[in-house]
C-alpha cells in the first residue's frame, strides 16, 4: 500500500466564536491510501488546542504511517493510540479502500437515500444579536433541537436569550440543548445549573473544565439537570481509566467525537462502557471536511441511535468538498444519485 497524506485549510463562512475564542479558518490532514488500482480516503480531524494529539510530532507520527506503518497494518491502531485523529484517518482509509464505493463506509439505508439522520441546529457563540439570528435561522429551517454554545456572554444574557426562546416554544415543540465548553466556575456551577433547570433544557455539555474529576463528580450527583461529558473523554486512551472515568463522575450522558476517541474502534468502547452502566450517548462531529464528515454519519446511521446527532457542520466552510451530504428537514441526508467534487486546491489528489 502507498500513502500520501494533505494538509489542508478550511475556510469558514462566517467566524464561529467557540471555547478557544473566535475561529476563522480550521486545518485538516487528508489521507489517501493506494493499493493496485483502489483508492481510499480519510481524514485526520485535529483541532488545534483541543485534540489530544495537537502536538509538535503530529507531522512525524503522520510520516511515519506514511514510511513505516503503512506497510505493517496489524500494529497501527496500537502505534497511533495517543493520535486518535490519525487512528480515524487511518480506519476511514482502510475501510474506504475496501469498499465497493470508496465513499460508501457503512452501506444502509442513509446511504442508499431513504432515510436521514436527525440532529441538532448549531448555535455559535457570540454576541446576543448573532445567536439570536443563527436561532431563528434554524427555526426556519424546521430545527426542533437545537444546541447553544454558552460561555462568551454574561450569563444573565444567556439566561434571558433561553428563557425568550422557551417562552416562545415550549419543550415538546423544541428541545433545546447547551454546551458551556467548561466555562463554569465549579463554585458557582449548581447555582447556574439551577437556574437552567427551569428552561426545561434537554441537557448540558461540559459545564466545568476537564480534570475536575471530583468536583464534576458532586456536580453529576446533584444537578437538575442532565449533565454530558464531552472534553472529559479526550486523552483518556486506557480501558481501564475510561471506566474509571464513567463509573466514578456517573455522568447522564456521553458526547463521543470519533476523531477525539481513536475512530470507530475507541468511540465504540466508550458506548459499549457507556451502556453498561445505563448512560446514553450521541456523535458530533469535530468540524471535518465531508471527508470525515461521511464516514461518521455513515457510521452513526448503523448504530440504532435515537438522539438528534451533532452531524450538521458541513455547510460551515466555503472550500469544502462538493458530496451527497445535504441538510434538510432538520435532518442530514445522502443522496446517492450525488457525486463527489474536491475543492479546486485538491482536484489533482482526490479524483473521486
Amino acid at each position: 500500500m502507498e500513502l500520501q497524506y494533505f494538509k489542508y485549510e478550511l475556510q469558514f463562512k462566517r467566524p464561529g466564536g467557540t471555547s478557544r475564542g473566535v475561529l476563522f479558518s480550521k486545518e485538516t490532514w487528508l489521507l489517501q491510501l493506494r493499493e493496485g488500482n483502489k483508492v481510499g480516503y480519510g481524514e485526520c480531524g485535529l483541532l488545534r488546542g483541543l485534540s489530544a494529539d495537537d502536538r509538535p510530532d503530529y507531522e512525524d507520527m503522520l510520516r511515519w504511517l506514511q514510511t513505516e506503518g503503512v506497510n505493517r497494518p496489524e500494529i497501527v491502531y496500537a502505534a497511533l493510540r495517543e493520535f486518535p485523529s490519525i487512528q480515524m484517518g487511518w480506519e476511514t482509509a482502510i475501510r474506504s479502500l475496501q469498499a465497493s464505493h470508496p465513499m460508501v463506509l457503512f452501506p444502509s439505508d442513509f446511504t442508499e437515500g431513504t432515510t436521514g439522520i436527525p440532529i441538532n441546529g448549531l448555535i455559535w457563540m457570540g454576541e446576543k444579536g448573532f445567536m439570536k439570528q443563527q436561532i431563528k435561522e434554524k427555526l426556519d429551517q424546521g430545527f426542533r433541537c437545537i444546541k447553544l454554545k454558552i460561555g462568551a456572554l454574561h450569563f444573565e444574557d444567556e439566561l434571558e436569550i433561553l428563557k425568550n426562546l422557551r417562552q416562545e416554544y415550549d419543550a415538546q415543540t423544541l428541545e433545546i440543548r447547551v454546551d458551556a465548553n467548561g466555562a463554569f466556575d465549579s463554585s458557582n456551577a449548581l447555582n447556574k445549573l439551577n437556574q437552567l433547570y427551569g428552561i426545561k433544557l434537554h441537557s448540558i455539555e461540559q459545564p466545568i473544565a476537564k480534570n475536575q474529576p471530583d468536583k464534576m463528580s458532586v456536580l453529576c450527583k446533584n444537578t437538575p439537570l442532565p449533565i454530558a461529558l464531552d472534553e472529559e473523554l479526550i486523552g483518556v486512551f486506557d480501558l481501564a481509566n475510561q471506566a474509571e472515568l464513567l463509573d466514578y463522575i456517573q455522568p447522564q450522558y456521553i458526547v463521543l467525537k470519533p476523531s477525539f476517541v481513536g475512530g470507530f474502534t475507541g468511540t465504540e468502547q466508550w458506548i459499549r462502557l457507556a451502556q453498561e452502566r445505563n448512560i446514553d450517548w450521541w456523535a458530533t462531529s469535530a468540524l471535518e471536511s465531508d471527508i470525515g464528515l461521511n464516514a461518521i454519519a455513515q457510521w452513526t446511521a448503523t448504530m440504532n441511535t435515537h438522539l438528534p446527532q451533532g452531524l450538521g457542520t458541513g455547510s460551515l466552510y466555503t472550500n469544502n468538498f462538493e458530496s451527497p451530504l445535504e441538510v434538510k428537514q432538520a435532518a442530514l441526508w445522502y443522496q446517492p444519485e450525488a457525486g463527489w467534487q474536491p475543492p479546486l486546491a485538491l482536484k489533482e489528489a482526490f479524483a473521486f
